[in-house]
């Protein structure tokens, strides 16, 4: 390594996502993966690498101890490279894309990788045709299926098809290339973000995957309704913003941005995100969800989650029990914080239990007095 690419890379600190906290002897993956980011210079920001505080007999008290460590770290870093290995389904860890949407709010560089970029048509099990429509195992139509993950995760970040070692080196060339391109004084100005529609009610934004139902509108009117009865405005996933266009093309990703745009100004103009944290294609909330939350998050929104079953996480995803450490059918440990989803939300924001949407909505106008 020359001297002059570890002090230009050395200005960056990488902040690394992704499940393999859960994998046995995934610790000594992570870490070898940071080894292989430091001899090339970068800094790198491991949550893991923190002392914390767990003395308190209450577990939830380890998962807010544990996510205000990620908030903290990644607070330090400048770039993100997360793992987009599937998760308990067909999608990626809903506490990394979490991670990817702080990162993102923050204007970090934001860099992923797969061993797998096929549509998902190819992964989701049980796809199929239904009258010349891709349906996913419950027949309605399979959102975003010639998409390889959800319009967050294509909108937000440069996806790169390989293992950890391919994303690195492209994130060093493209470092490389940007230091060429300043000198010749070419530079890449980013987008402006408009600013904040004014609005006198506390704004919620809905975030769910009901975006995706043929009957979207319908639901979202509903509960609009209900969030105006408590005093909320609300807007959905669905709703347009301004600048914004029909989104109607060919390409896939040219779908996606556009889909990702319009959701993302949502959360930067909301007040409250209000997240359906439901399973979705597996054990796991949407990623596009999940990526909204973490977004919302680190701009300093309110956040609130609901789920129909707020059992706690080590009852809920099938496990081999004590005598295996409680992993799962792949070896992927689930953990234990008395909460039923991943610290990254749990630790983050109130879980209330959805016997009912306006019960939900009830319970989050009587927290924010």
């Amino acid at each position: 390594m020359y001297d002059w690419q570890v002090k230009l890379f050395s200005k960056e600190r990488l902040y690394l996502a992704g499940p393999e906290c859960f994998y046995t002897n995934g610790y000594t993956l992570w870490d070898a993966m940071r080894r292989k980011a430091e001899y090339n210079g970068f800094g790198v920001t491991m949550p893991s690498d923190n002392q914390l505080d767990m003395s308190s007999p209450d577990l939830r008290d380890h998962a807010k101890a544990i996510f205000q460590n990620c908030a903290n770290c990644m607070n330090e870093s400048t770039a993100i490279l997360v793992d987009l290995e599937n998760f308990r389904g067909a999608e990626p860890d809903g506490g990394s894309i979490y991670e990817l949407g702080m990162a993102y709010a923050r204007g970090m560089r934001c860099y992923a990788y797969t061993r797998d970029k096929r549509a998902l048509t190819w992964k989701v099990q049980g796809a199929h045709l239904n009258n010349g429509i891709v349906c996913g195992p419950d027949n309605k139509p399979l959102p975003y299926a010639e998409l390889p993950f959800a319009p967050a995760i294509v909108g937000a970040c440069k996806v790169i098809e390989g293992d950890f070692d391919d994303c690195l080196n492209l994130f060093m060339t493209e470092l490389n290339e940007e230091c060429k391109n300043e000198t010749l004084g070419i530079k890449v100005q980013p987008k402006p973000i408009p600013p904040a529609v004014p609005h006198e009610k506390p704004l919620v934004y809905l975030a769910g995957f009901e975006r995706y139902d043929e009957d979207a509108a319908e639901k979202y009117n509903e509960m609009k309704a209900v969030c105006a009865k408590y005093g909320f405005d609300a807007v959905a996933p669905i709703d347009m913003v301004r600048n914004d266009i029909v989104v109607d093309a060919d390409n896939p990703y040219e779908v996606a941005a556009r889909l990702f745009n319009r959701c993302q100004q949502h959360v930067r103009d909301c007040d409250i995100v209000l997240a359906n944290l439901n399973d979705f294609r597996g054990y796991e909330p949407s990623n596009d969800v999940s990526f909204e939350c973490g977004m919302g998050y680190q701009l300093g929104k309110k956040l609130f989650g609901y789920m129909d079953d707020v059992t706690r996480m080590r009852e809920r995803i099938p496990n081999y029990g004590e005598a295996r450490e409680f992993r799962d059918e792949c070896g992927r440990n689930a953990e234990n914080f008395d909460y039923p989803i991943n610290l990254m939300f749990s630790g983050s924001m109130p879980i209330f239990e959805n016997s009912s949407f306006e019960a939900v909505v009830k319970q989050m106008a009587e927290a924010l007095k």
